[in-house]
Order: C-alpha cells, then sequence, then structure tokens
C-alpha cells in the first residue's frame, strides 16, 4: 500500500497541477509557462523562447560569447540584445524572493530547481532508468509529451541553434520510443494497443514495435489485422530497402506459440512477456551463424561538424567516424554495424536514437566536432537504445598542435570507454594501426565517397584521391586498398583497357599489403585483383584472412559470395551474401550483395527466387550495367521474358552495343554458370 500512494503522489507531481510549483515550464509541444497555476503570456520573440530553453536543459551555467554567437546572426549590438532577452525571462520566472537567472562574471545560468519543468522529468527519469521506474509514473511522463520539443520554435540564421534543437528533438523521440517500449511490456493488452499506435507514428521502422504488435493481436485471435499489418509493414520497409524477415519469423513464432486471451483485460498477460518476447533481435554468433544473441551491438553514427553552417562531407568528422567504427570491429566482442550503412542514415537526416531502432542495436554512438582556430572540440555520448538512456558522454578538447595524434588519442579514450561501460562483452581488442597523416586520411575518405558512385567520372575522382593519400602518407594501407579497388572497377566494367588495369590493381594491392599486412582491406583488395587474374583459389585464401583480421568486415563477406556465386560453392555464397547484408543493410555495394546471391541460385536452379533477388539488387540507385543484366537474364531463365526485356532495353539504352559476351567477360563463370547465362540472354536477343 505504501508503494502505491507513493506512486500516486509520484504521478500527481508529474501531472503539473500547479499545486506543488510557484512555476511549470512545458516544453514538450509548444513551449508554456504558467506562475502559480495561471498561464503566462510569452514574449512575441522566438529568441527569448529558445533562450530560456536553452539555460534551462541542461540547467548549467553559459558564457554570454556562446549564447550570442547561437542566437545571432551578426546583430549591431548582440549583448545588448541579450540583455533584452533574459529581461524578459525574469519577468517571466523571478520572484521577489526567487531569482532564478544568475549571473556571474561572464557566464549566466538559470534555476529551475523548484520549478516543474516536463522536459527535466523526462532527462531525470530516463537517467534513473525508466525501466526501473513504476507503471503509475511510466504512464504519468508518457502523458507529458504533447508534441515534438519545442515546437514551431525554429529560428532562422540560427545554424548553431538550429542544430541543438534538432538533437534535443531527436533525444526526446528516443526517450518517448523508450517510455513507450516499457509501457507495452508492462500493461494489459487493451491498454498497449494505445501505446503501440504512439510508438508506431513515432518509430515506424522500430522491428520492435511491430513484433510486440503483432504478438498483441494474435493473442487477441485478430489474425486477419495481424496479416494486414504485416503486408502493410513489408511494403513500407522494402521501399526503404530494409528487411522485412525478422518480423515475419515473429509473427510465424507468434502464430504457433500463442493462444487468444479469453482473460477479462485486467488480467491479461502483459503484451511483452510472450509470445515474440521471446524472439531476440538478430545478431552475429561467434560461427557467423544467425542465433542467440552472443554480443552486444552497437553503430556508430557520422559525427556532426558544427565549425560551419554547412555539414562538410569527408572531414575530420566523418574520419574521426570511421576510426572508431574500425577500432570497436577489431575489438571482436561487439557486433558492428558497417559504415556504410550508418553514412547512409546520416545522409537521410536520421538521428542516432531513430537509427539506433531502425537497426535493433542494442547501442548508438554520436557526436559533433567543433573547430575553432588552433582548438578542437569532440563531444561524445553512448546510448542505449531501448531505454534512451546516455549511459557515458565526454568531451574532448585539444589544441591542434599535431592532428593526427590528437584524433589518435581522441579515438583511443572513447572506443575505451565504450567497451568499458558495455560490460558484458568481452574485451579482446585489436585496434588497427591509424593513419601517420590526417590530410592522407581525409583524402582516402573523399576518394571512398566517389568510388562508391560507381561511375566512370567519379572512379578516375577517387583515383586522385586516394593517389593524394599515399603521395602524403606511403604507409597508408588503405588509401592503396582503395586504390586498387578503383584500378578493379575500371577492369570490371571496362572502362580501360583490361590488361593493364589488372595489372595495376594487383601492384596496389601488394602494396596495401607491404604497408600494413595486418590491414584486412589489404588483403580484400589483394583477393580481389587474384580473382582478375584468374587466381580463384589464392583469392580466397586472401578474403579468408581479411575476414579472420575483423569479423565484422563487411565487404570481405560479400567479394567471398561474389567469388563463389560464379565458380565456387553457391551455397557457400548465399550465407555470405546475407552474413554481409546483415552485417551493412544499407552498404553502398548492396546490389553486389543481391546480385552475387541471384547469380549463385541462378546456378542451384532455382530461377525464380534468382530473379527476385536480381530485381531487388537492380532497383538499388548505383546499380551499374552487370548488374542489370543479372536480372534480365535471372528473368528470361525463369520465364519472365517480357521485363526480363525491359531490363535489357535499359541496358542498351545506355550501352547500345552490350551483350552476353561483355557480361560474361566481366565475371568467371564456371561452364555451367556461363551455359545457364548464355541461355538466359539468348531468349531475349542478347547474343
Amino acid at each position: 500500500m505504501v508503494a502505491g500512494v507513493e506512486e500516486t503522489v509520484e504521478s500527481d507531481r508529474l501531472g503539473g497541477s500547479g499545486a506543488d510549483f510557484s512555476i511549470e515550464v512545458r516544453m514538450l509541444g509548444p513551449m508554456t509557462i504558467r506562475r502559480h497555476g495561471l498561464p503566462v503570456v510569452l514574449p512575441a520573440s522566438r529568441k527569448v523562447r529558445a533562450l530560456l530553453a536553452y539555460l534551462a536543459l541542461p540547467p548549467v551555467a553559459a558564457a554570454r560569447t556562446q549564447l550570442c554567437e547561437m542566437l545571432w546572426d551578426v546583430p549591431n549590438d548582440p549583448r545588448g540584445e541579450l540583455r533584452w532577452c533574459l529581461s524578459k525571462i525574469r519577468s517571466m520566472v523571478d520572484l521577489p524572493s526567487r531569482q532564478r537567472v544568475q549571473t556571474r562574471d561572464d557566464t549566466i545560468a538559470l534555476d529551475l530547481a523548484d520549478c516543474f519543468v516536463d522536459v527535466i522529468e523526462i532527462a531525470r527519469a530516463t537517467k534513473e532508468g525508466i525501466e526501473t521506474l513504476g507503471v503509475a509514473r511510466q504512464r504519468a511522463l508518457s502523458m507529458l509529451f504533447k508534441g515534438d520539443f519545442l515546437d514551431g520554435l525554429e529560428i532562422a540564421r540560427s545554424p548553431m541553434f538550429d542544430g541543438w534543437l534538432t538533437a534535443q528533438r531527436r533525444r526526446f523521440r528516443g526517450c518517448h520510443a523508450a517510455l513507450l517500449e516499457h509501457l507495452v511490456k508492462s500493461v494489459p493488452d487493451d491498454e498497449a494497443f494505445g501505446y503501440l499506435d504512439k510508438w508506431l507514428e513515432l518509430a515506424p521502422f522500430d522491428r520492435r514495435v511491430h513484433e510486440l504488435l503483432l504478438g498483441a493481436l494474435a493473442r487477441r485471435g485478430q489474425i486477419r489485422e495481424a496479416e494486414e499489418h504485416l503486408a502493410t509493414t513489408a511494403r513500407l520497409f522494402e521501399a526503404e530497402g530494409l528487411d522485412c524477415t525478422p518480423i515475419r519469423e515473429a509473427w510465424r513464432h507468434a502464430r504457433t506459440q500463442t493462444t487468444p486471451s479469453r482473460l477479462p483485460a485486467t488480467e491479461q498477460t502483459p503484451a511483452a512477456v510472450t509470445a515474440v518476447s521471446t524472439v531476440t533481435p538478430r545478431t552475429e554468433t561467434d560461427d557467423g551463424v544467425s542465433g542467440a544473441r552472443r554480443r552486444a551491438s552497437i553503430a556508430v553514427m557520422p559525427f556532426v561538424d558544427r565549425s560551419t553552417a554547412i555539414d562538410p562531407r569527408g572531414g575530420v568528422a566523418d574520419a574521426l567516424a570511421h576510426d572508431i567504427i574500425t577500432r570497436l570491429a577489431k575489438l571482436r566482442s561487439l557486433f558492428v554495424i558497417a559504415q556504410g550503412t550508418v553514412f547512409a542514415l546520416h545522409e537521410r537526416r536520421i538521428g542516432p536514437e531513430e537509427a539506433g531502432r531502425m537497426l535493433n542495436v542494442d547501442y548508438v554512438v554520436g557526436g559533433s566536432v567543433r573547430r575553432e582556430g588552433t582548438r578542437l572540440t569532440v563531444t561524445v555520448e553512448l546510448v542505449e537504445t531501448r531505454t534512451a538512456r546516455i549511459v557515458w558522454a565526454e568531451i574532448f578538447n585539444h589544441q591542434l598542435d599535431d592532428a593526427l595524434l590528437i584524433l589518435d588519442e581522441m579515438g583511443n579514450s572513447i572506443v575505451a570507454s565504450i567497451a568499458s561501460e558495455i560490460e558484458t562483452i568481452e574485451r579482446n581488442r585489436a585496434i588497427l594501426r591509424p593513419p601517420s597523416s590526417l590530410d592522407a586520411w581525409e583524402a582516402h575518405h573523399r576518394g571512398l565517397w566517389h568510388m562508391y558512385r560507381f561511375n566512370k567520372p567519379d572512379n578516375t575522382r577517387a583515383q586522385h584521391f586516394f593517389k593524394r593519400a599515399v603521395h602524403l602518407d606511403p604507409t597508408f594501407a588503405r588509401a592503396y586498398a582503395g586504390l586498387s579497388f578503383t584500378h578493379f572497377q575500371n577492369a570490371f566494367q571496362g572502362w580501360a583497357k583490361r590488361g593493364p588495369e589488372v595489372d595495376q590493381a594487383f601492384e596496389t594491392a601488394g602494396q596495401s599489403l607491404m604497408v600494413d599486412d595486418r590491414d584486412p582491406a589489404a588483403h580484400w583488395a589483394m583477393g580481389r585483383a587474384l580473382w582478375l587474374r584468374g587466381g580463384h583459389e589464392q583469392c580466397l585464401i586472401e578474403l579468408e584472412r581479411a575476414i579472420d583480421l575483423s569479423p565484422n568486415f563487411a565487404l570481405g563477406h560479400y567479394t567471398l559470395a561474389f567469388v563463389n556465386s560464379q565458380a565456387g560453392d553457391a551455397r557457400a555464397a548465399i550465407a555470405s551474401s546475407d552474413h554481409s547484408r546483415n552485417l551493412s543493410p544499407f552498404d553502398p555495394l548492396l546490389f553486389g550483395m543481391l546480385g552475387a546471391r541471384a547469380i549463385a541460385l541462378v546456378r542451384l536452379g532455382e530461377f525464380e527466387e534468382a530473379a527476385a533477388w536480381a530485381v531487388k539488387a537492380a532497383a538499388r540507385p548505383n546499380a551499374h550495367a552487370h548488374i542489370l543484366a543479372i536480372a534480365a537474364y535471372s528473368l528470361a531463365l525463369a520465364g519472365s521474358h517480357t521485363e526480363a526485356r525491359a531490363y535489357a532495353a535499359a541496358i542498351r539504352r545506355v550501352l547500345p552495343r552490350y551483350s552476353v559476351a561483355e557480361f560474361l567477360r566481366a565475371f568467371r563463370f564456371d561452364s555451367q554458370g556461363a551455359a545457364l547465362f548464355r541461355k538466359g540472354a539468348k531468349s531475349i536477343g542478347m547474343t
């Protein structure tokens, strides 16, 4: 009874009735302020409200200079305008006996400790651990969400404030989703459906919400509704290039394990403790096969560069994120989402919290980089995805006396801190040697950006940046590997004479191995070069070595699929393709992963399934002519000649003389595979 009374009191407190607080500030939705229960008329100035919010969350002192830079776009008198805004805030929150706006030296703070502030309540509950709260408090907290954080409070020409506002909105959406998830697990199904609807609206690509909804529908015997939801979800996921297979598996499990509930709503089993709740996120096991969870999963999102109004590509922020991803992968105890996927999500303006739920990972890392003269400031946060709790945060400030050394030291600190925070994970660390020049590192990443465009002009530009990188740093193994890949592309795509390009691919891969034979990318590059030269067995040895060095190296698994799909173990190729997509579901080479699977299925005689996968590969935005040809020939073998001819026509609009001969020159099929693809090509007139 005592616990129940305490929960009721806590719920009343969160309700914000005004009885316990002289000042109430609401920011989840349009900002509102109440004094002694009566609404306060807010100033028309958006910057007054923005300043109040910024000072309130977090409640720490801020420098006047920082506030002026954040909110004013070169005003005549920024400090004068700041003073005017502070006077308006004082009129709203100060009392004769209580001055909440506090100024000291050159800093300003807002003390709202004795006030009710909805976002502070949410932040406090998240820090305590949403999963540890009673149901009554969880319900009361969920009622605080009346809309987005500071809904409608965008400010023109204030990029620093906009960046902060976007980050806070993402943070509180994540808190809201985490709160709804834990409520769904704690309340009867009848109540849970309302929370599930809100959760779906917040996070439509969160696999867990779909699984729990299907489980609840199964328990109620609403099979048709569940099937309709599954079909809609599948279309939604496929449109975004996401895999819906785990949700389908969860539904099959729910149907076989669940008996519709006949109990009254108050006696029903909580939504998350039966059926689908037993389905854990599919992650990689030690032997590379999907199964029970053995390692925590993590996604490192690209850092935001706050040095300029426009977040640039290929700079320090991208380099740092790449470095952390690589180091975490080398730990071998974490399932690390590959960089191709997280950068693709970042380009789609998906924040860390939402990305963590989309990818169904346990933890997500995000942060920002800011250069001011010779000083570099890096902020990093490690967030537990399902609770939205920040489990570790740090700010690094360094003078840029040696940029490479500074980034190396910060990378070591960040990775070590993340590993120590995830206490259940083994700490068998082996960190890749970092590059020896920051300029070379940036050139390498700019080369990658062009390389993944998969067209001749961008491939040429990628070569330029890789050559610049190895000129600046002759010991930079990954830059040599990138250069080797551009020569591979020239040979494979027929963009240059094959013989010299094959030699160059082999030579630069050899240089990569010479400077660092512990780098998996070096062995990956050599494996591809040996494949070009016809060395099938030696190629497989190099690719296996790359994966041994870094089990999370998605490109190594994909290239194994690529090689085996044509002249090796077709079943192994399918497994490697699936694993590479599991590691990097948004990879720039996703079309190749899908295409390799289709080729393997053709060799196995499973033409209809091959055609389905080939069509998915051809639908990727960077799919080239050879990928379209896989779709055309697979469809032809499956008997879908009309659709196959449409792909053939699409190829010939770009390459009028393209034929199966060019296709077979690019690949290295065994005699059976070559005969099958010739047969498909002949049936649609592409011989």
